[in-house]
């Protein structure tokens, strides 16, 4: 699905495909969730999404029922790669939209139903792209040597960890839940964390959408925003859903990032 794009991006492209509709799309947020990457690999990897055509910032203004009305800024997700008239596109046709049940700011979905392709006979299946329950369990070794699972225990324990994280708990919450208070010696590592996932499962989330009727809410402006300053269209130049400033800036941090002696 992600294969055109680099292993970091790739990998951070499957965890944002795995969060919940209005989770905040900060850099320093993801990263504290992230099982393997900080800060500087997480907004790197997002600009390599948003350069792909997988990401773009929208900010909509919403009138409500009751004719109060806000500005909120989501972050559109699609797992097929845009080009950037579509998103042009895609952020027109957000005017009018009815959002009466889906106008929290954070991450929501840009995707639309596609038509089935037709394949070649026989033609060989990619592979899978990993889990972020598999990378978070091939984590555990790098938080505690004790933990270090096989390849067999990673796809074991893979349902349950899943199972974790639709029930609302991060990936670094499942990592801490399986190293904190481990005895001196771990003998079977695989049997200690299938003891731990199922004993201290978390428990189901409830569907708060039941407790109170929703407002009504329709978009009555849309405007395309920086992916990392957060400013709209109105006043800065965006150039593939980045500032020209934000792009510049991140253009010189990866020169900074390459050591001297590699430099032209």
């Amino acid at each position: 699905m992600f294969a055109h794009l680099s292993l970091r991006a790739r990998e951070v492209a499957v965890f944002v495909d795995h969060l919940d509709d209005g989770h905040s799309m900060a850099h320093k947020v993801l990263a504290e969730e992230h099982p393997r990457y900080g800060q500087q690999a997480i907004r790197t990897a997002l600009n390599q999404l948003i350069d792909a055509g997988h990401l773009r910032w929208i900010k909509e203004h919403i009138t409500l029922d009751d004719n109060t009305m806000r500005w909120v800024t989501r972050t559109y997700w699609s797992r097929t790669p845009r080009s950037a008239e579509w998103w042009a596109e895609f952020t027109r046709e957000r005017h009018g939209k009815d959002v009466t049940r889906d106008h929290a700011p954070g991450l929501a979905r840009a995707e639309e139903p596609q038509p089935e392709p037709e394949r070649p006979a026989e033609q060989p299946a990619p592979d899978d792209e990993p889990s972020v329950a598999h990378l978070t369990l091939v984590e555990l070794r790098a938080a505690d040597r004790r933990m270090a699972l096989s390849e067999s225990d990673c796809r074991s324990l893979e349902p349950l960890v899943t199972e974790w994280l639709d029930r609302g708990a991060t990936p670094n919450g499942v990592i801490r839940a399986l190293t904190e208070g481990l005895p001196t010696t771990v003998t079977n590592p695989g049997g200690l964390a299938r003891n731990r996932l199922e004993t201290k499962m978390p428990p189901k989330r409830t569907d708060r959408t039941t407790a109170s009727r929703p407002k009504g809410g329709r978009v009555t402006r849309a405007l395309m925003a920086c992916g990392f300053c957060q400013q709209d269209e109105r006043t800065v130049w965006l150039v593939n859903g980045i500032c020209v400033e934000c792009r510049k800036e991140m253009e010189e941090e990866e020169k900074a990032a390459i050591p001297a002696t590699f430099r032209p």
